[in-house]
């Protein structure tokens, strides 16, 4: 099986394309991309073809479209977008905040920072400031406010093109989001808006039940645990909430229905900044 991708990012629709064609008898997969941009990937699997790397920007032509524009376009161009917008993805497991942050990144060429992902390239490629965080890890303790800022600096300031951001996974509390609106401001940026994905806890429950069928995740596989992990969620969210609605900053979106219907809920919500 030859999967062929116009361009690889992140990686993740690529893995999912993997694991789908992985339930079947496939003798051998190949991957091929016309684009390919190495500062962003994921590396989980090996790029077997590649027409053109390039950097971490947001391109449009060639059939590559920008919000349903550009696709015609008989050469390649760079997006060149003024308007920076700046997103905190609010979710409680299985809310689906990966899956739309992809959507949204695409749509408004921003560029989607997890904190999970930047922990562990971080530690992976054995970076100072991911041997700091490990140290901290390996013996059980919280890493420290000022070292996740410090990775999430990095990133923010490794990718000056952006057309603004999505932050996943941080900030988890008021402190955190003090911290990011001040780092932000040192770079005459701010917080637009922070959305959260709203679901019913028992249909985040079989969602994540379902998910670790197929991931074999041990953490989505016992419903006390996921239930805990709703807990741990709401305790430290409520606070988080009344600190962005008191900047007319904090929305709520429906999170049930297909990827497509809540996409176009968090559009309405972007689209109005």
């Amino acid at each position: 099986i030859i999967i062929l991708e116009d361009v690889i990012d992140t990686g993740r629709t690529l893995k999912k394309l993997v694991h789908l064609f992985s339930q079947t008898n496939a003798k051998e997969f190949k991957i091929a991309s016309l684009f390919y941009k190495p500062d962003i990937y994921n590396g989980e699997y090996t790029i077997d073809y590649v027409g053109m790397e390039i950097p971490d920007t947001f391109i449009v032509g060639y059939g590559l479209d920008y919000n349903e524009l550009g696709r015609n376009l008989r050469a390649v161009y760079q997006l060149n977008q003024t308007t920076m917008i700046n997103l905190v993805l609010f979710g409680k497991p299985g809310a689906g905040k990966g899956t739309q942050a992809d959507v949204l990144k695409e749509k408004y060429n921003l560029k989607h920072i997890s904190t999970g992902d930047v922990f562990r390239y971080n530690i992976k490629n054995g970076t100072e400031l991911g041997t700091l965080a490990k140290s901290y890890m390996d013996k059980g303790d919280l890493v420290p406010d000022e070292v996740t800022i410090d990775m999430l600096k990095q990133e923010v300031e490794k990718n000056p093109d952006a057309a603004g951001f999505i932050f996943d996974g941080f900030p988890r509390t008021t402190a955190q989001a003090e911290a990011l609106d001040n780092f932000l401001d040192s770079k005459d940026m701010q917080i637009n808006a922070t959305i959260a994905l709203e679901a019913e806890d028992d249909i985040l429950v079989a969602r994540l039940l379902e998910r670790g069928k197929q991931s074999g995740r041990t953490d989505d596989q016992d419903e006390s645990k996921i239930r805990n992990r709703f807990d741990e969620y709401n305790q430290k969210t409520a606070p988080l909430k009344d600190y962005y609605e008191k900047q007319d900053k904090f929305y709520s979106v429906n999170g049930i229905g297909d990827i497509s219907e809540i996409s176009e809920r968090l559009s309405q919500v972007i689209d109005k900044l």
